[in-house]
């Protein structure tokens, strides 16, 4: 989408002065724009996934080897649940 129809499609809030406060911007143009903020192109994971620290992220791995090791595993359902909190 180009910039001139993301103008096109937001509107402006002003307040009794005349000054702009706010903007109103439609779901799904939100949505969009949230979907591509969120993401990164070539790596497909978001802001916050990019932002996790390395040494979180080697800690994590290396806490999901130690328990593939130990035999240890989980329902899927627990990983989904996982996933959306």
């Amino acid at each position: 989408m180009i910039m001139t129809q993301i103008e096109s499609q937001i509107r402006y809030v002003t307040n009794i002065d005349g000054d702009t406060t706010d903007i109103l911007v439609p779901i799904e143009l939100w949505q969009q724009l949230m979907s591509s903020v969120n993401s990164d192109n070539v790596s497909r994971l978001g802001w916050v996934d990019e932002q996790e620290p390395k040494a979180k992220i080697l800690g994590d791995l290396q806490e999901s080897v130690r328990q593939a090791a130990a035999g240890q595993s989980f329902p899927v359902s627990e990983l989904w649940d996982d996933m959306k909190a």
